[in-house]
């Protein structure tokens, strides 16, 4: 078998470095807000040249308390894409703002500046981009449009830690810069975890509160908050990977370069745009034979996943929003398409070879 992700291989050539940390956290017998969570959030700061780093228990979590924080609730509309993770729009809705979709672009798969315009009401408080599988959104137009209207701007980098455009990472760009680290991420923990990153001083104390029962310590609490801490032993295991990250990157990046090489002309690759710093958290092609591609893959031991076979706007649970099939084309026809093959950094060469063989041969 050749799987998604091999967290195994990664965890051989760290160990030692894991035990080390994690041995000192146990002996410590700090494990709640400890030094390893200060350590992170300072050293997390320092990599995307922001003031302020915060801890917290999920990736989704990082969403929902930017949100909240930024002051966005009942009655405000956010505008998001309709091609990513359930996360994205559940933490909108958590804070009983209502999300509005606009359609995607076709080549990055990231939501089309171009379509946002026509989205905002007067109820408009927010644009949230992701950053799909690794590849910046367009992050000048979105600030554009964001001036224009006064609206926030809170960046869902859940996949994309270490990408950057014009060597500026993401995260940095808009109000908020929310992370995951869950254990699959490009820089994922044993866990979940996540984190938020930001310039505003004010918010950032609004944030830390919100983690932790609306309370700054000794028991006395300025609002109702929520139990939303990053751990002590998952930020030492992130501070030992945030060490490798760059080369983890490197790796994925340099995999996605002979599949691209290998692929070209049978499948639609992923691209990169100019300025681009693409971090390949999913290397994702586009095929009208995807199911079949999927179906030879499995039968030669090799493993493929479809992310998303269902957008967002037409999940049922988000049947409330009156989105129906044609509504965004270009986002139901990347669900008919997509097709995300294994692209880890352990990732042998002549496994990549093999799965392009595969492909080749189907299509």
């Amino acid at each position: 078998m050749i799987p998604m992700v091999d967290l195994k291989k990664q965890f051989q050539e760290i160990k030692d470095e894991v035990f080390s940390v994690l041995t000192e956290i146990l002996e410590s017998s700090q494990y709640i807000l400890g030094p390893k969570v200060s350590e992170f959030e300072k050293k997390i700061a320092d990599y995307h040249g922001v003031r302020e780093a915060i801890g917290v228990a999920s990736g989704t979590d990082a969403l929902h308390l930017s949100i909240e924080a930024l002051g966005i609730g009942e009655g405000d509309e956010v505008i998001t894409t309709p091609f990513t993770f359930f996360a994205t729009v559940e933490a909108i809705l958590y804070t009983g703002a209502t999300p509005v979709f606009a359609d995607i672009e076709p080549d990055t798969l990231n939501i089309d500046v171009s379509q946002i315009e026509a989205k905002i009401t007067e109820k408009t408080k927010a644009v949230l981009p992701v950053h799909l599988f690794g590849h910046p959104s367009d992050m000048e137009g979105i600030q554009k449009i964001a001036e224009k209207y006064n609206l926030k701007v809170i960046e869902d980098c859940a996949q994309a830690f270490g990408a950057a455009i014009n060597g500026k990472r993401l995260g940095s760009f808009g109000d908020a810069g929310c992370f995951s680290f869950y254990p699959s991420k490009n820089l994922g923990g044993y866990g979940d975890g996540g984190m938020i990153i930001l310039n505003d001083s004010m918010v950032a104390d609004t944030i830390r509160k919100l983690r932790n029962h609306g309370s700054k310590g000794s028991y006395r609490h300025e609002s109702v908050g929520f139990n939303s801490r990053l751990d002590e032993l998952q930020a030492g295991i992130l501070l030992v990977k945030l060490k490798h990250i760059d080369e983890y990157n490197r790796k994925r990046r340099q995999n996605a370069a002979l599949y691209n090489e290998l692929l070209s002309g049978k499948v639609k690759c992923p691209v990169e745009k100019d300025g681009a710093y693409h971090v390949y958290h999913q290397y994702t092609i586009m095929s009208e034979r995807r199911d079949e591609i999927q179906k030879r893959l499995k039968g030669n031991g090799v493993s493929s996943v479809i992310y998303y076979p269902v957008p967002l706007h037409l999940q049922e649970a988000l049947n409330f929003l009156g989105y129906k099939n044609g509504d965004l084309p270009v986002a139901e026809k990347a669900a008919r398409e997509v097709l995300s093959l294994p692209i880890y950094p352990e990732l042998e060469e002549s496994a990549i070879v093999k799965i392009a063989e595969i492909i080749r041969d189907t299509v």
